[in-house]
């Protein structure tokens, strides 16, 4: 087995200011930490990718239980502090990268992987979106992320926080809330309450959609004005007979239409386009 021990030295000697461009907020309480660690439950050998180790706050105990760890750090100054933590590891690789544009499939071979994060808040929904895009290598995911984001999330349609997150999220994945992190667990703290979440990718999608694309694309233009009514939102897709046809109200507004629904327009969007 590669040795995963971690080095010494903290790579902190020297004080690092978290930089706002980044949305850089460092986890720090030990107690959130650990159970962070525990509700992952890291295995040795595991292909584990982390987004945003900061200063290696989970990154340490992930490396320690065996895994096999990428670190993924846009910040090129915390990049090379973590190469000087993880030095005598030789399971974990830096990647002094943005998630947002790296190829996962690159990284890891092809190899199926399971994905951490510390989400940027000011970038966490692209990021969302772009992860989501390699879902059939992912094996699931656990992020940190602003509990209003988490919310939107795991939504039930009609609700207010119900949206194109919702969908998007629900469609390809099994959405669980974990558990709320309070600002204090972070230095700096943000002005906001943080939440943990899971993401197990589903096999198959829980409803049959012919065309992904066409639902991707519909469900943005619905959400787009979702203050229209899905006739008005929807009329260069789709005319009122059309969303008729799917058995669904054209004076609906999109937060009242569940996955199922979606799906129904999406593939009459398929059928008659």
């Amino acid at each position: 087995m590669k040795d995963s021990k971690v080095s010494t030295k903290t790579g902190w000697e020297r004080p690092f200011r978290a930089r706002k461009r980044f949305g850089q907020n460092f986890l720090t309480d030990p107690q959130v930490i650990q159970q962070i660690i525990d509700t992952i439950h890291p295995a040795p050998g595991e292909l584990i990718l982390e987004i945003g180790p900061g200063q290696a706050a989970i990154s340490r105990q992930l490396a320690e239980s065996g895994a096999q760890l990428h670190v993924l750090e846009i910040d090129r100054d915390l990049a090379t502090r973590l190469e000087t933590v993880f030095a005598t590891a030789d399971n974990v690789r830096v990647h002094a990268v943005d998630a947002l544009k790296v190829d996962f499939s690159e990284i890891t071979d092809g190899r199926p992987f399971r994905l951490v994060g510390n989400l940027p808040y000011n970038i966490s929904t692209p990021l969302l979106f772009h992860v989501l895009h390699w879902r059939r290598l992912v094996t699931d995911m656990h992020f940190m992320l602003q509990h209003e984001v988490v919310k939107r999330m795991a939504a039930s349609p009609g609700s207010k926080t119900w949206g194109r997150l919702s969908v998007m999220c629900q469609v390809y994945c099994e959405v669980t809330q974990l558990f709320n992190v309070p600002p204090e667990a972070f230095s700096p703290a943000p002005k906001v309450q943080s939440g943990f979440v899971r993401l197990v990718p589903h096999g198959e999608p829980p409803v049959m959609i012919r065309d992904m694309g066409n639902f991707e694309r519909l469900v943005r233009q619905a959400f787009s004005t979702r203050r229209k009514t899905l006739r008005n939102s929807l009329r260069t897709l789709l005319d009122a007979s059309q969303i008729e046809a799917a058995g669904i109200d054209p004076g609906s507004r999109p937060e009242a239409l569940g996955v199922e629904q979606f799906a129904a327009l999406a593939n009459r969007l398929e059928t008659d386009c």
